[in-house]
């Protein structure tokens, strides 16, 4: 669940940052909340070409029915929404510094990485769950994902309160409670997620290392054990 924290706080927090950039694609004006488009574009793209060109490249390679197994599609979640809270954080550092409003679309690269998130944490737990639950809990399996989901996204709001009461000096706010974005520190916050993140990732790696698949993923012969016979 401490992985996911970071997904909810960049989705929220990566509007208000497109509202304080430069919105205009030439004569258009793009909102903030499209950026949107691009993950869920990504994510219809991505899906397909996994599992065309993918699955099959990596089931020659590694064995794996489905190329990767479910725990390391969600590390590899993991990892992408660690560099998109670091990415996050510099971006933000950047759009304040700058002399000439920023582009909205400076944003697209944090946006991306969650979209590879979702394509591969959120599926990978959904087919985890539904894999390794027994035949009788297949609907509470589901049901847990869903769950996970909510708490992280409970404890995203309590990381928010948290970080504003300790960054709270008398008559001056915290970091998330200026006026705007201009005078808050969203890119101090962020960095805190990517702690956040990373320490989530160091305890997922260290309980996925243990856990025993109960049904064997590997079912397909690698090309080594091909040349070993």
């Amino acid at each position: 669940m401490v992985g996911y924290i970071s997904n909810v706080i960049l989705f929220t927090f990566t509007v208000q940052q497109g509202g304080m950039t430069n919105t205009r694609l030439g004569k258009i004006h793009v909102p903030p909340a499209t950026l949107f488009i691009i993950p869920n574009t990504f994510q219809m793209i991505m899906l397909a070409v996994y599992d065309q060109f993918i699955v099959p490249f990596l089931r020659r390679r590694t064995g794996y029915v489905g190329g990767l197994t479910h725990l390391q599609r969600i590390g590899i979640g993991f990892a992408s929404m660690l560099l998109a809270s670091v990415i996050a954080a510099i971006v933000e550092r950047k759009r304040k510094e700058a002399v000439v409003q920023m582009s909205l679309f400076w944003l697209a690269p944090q946006v991306v990485l969650l979209g590879v998130s979702d394509v591969t944490s959120f599926t990978g737990l959904l087919e985890f769950f539904n894999s390794e639950a027994p035949r009788g809990m297949k609907s509470i399996a589901t049901a847990l994902f869903w769950c996970v989901l909510g708490v992280a996204s409970l404890m995203a709001t309590l990381l928010v309160e948290i970080v504003n009461w300790a960054t709270r000096h008398g008559h001056q706010g915290g970091w998330l409670e200026g006026t705007s974005l201009d005078n808050s520190h969203l890119d101090l916050f962020y960095w805190v997620v990517a702690i956040v993140a990373l320490l989530g990732f160091f305890n997922y790696m260290y309980w996925a290392k243990k856990y025993v698949y109960q049904h064997n993923p590997r079912i397909v012969e690698t090309s080594a054990d091909r040349d070993s016979l």
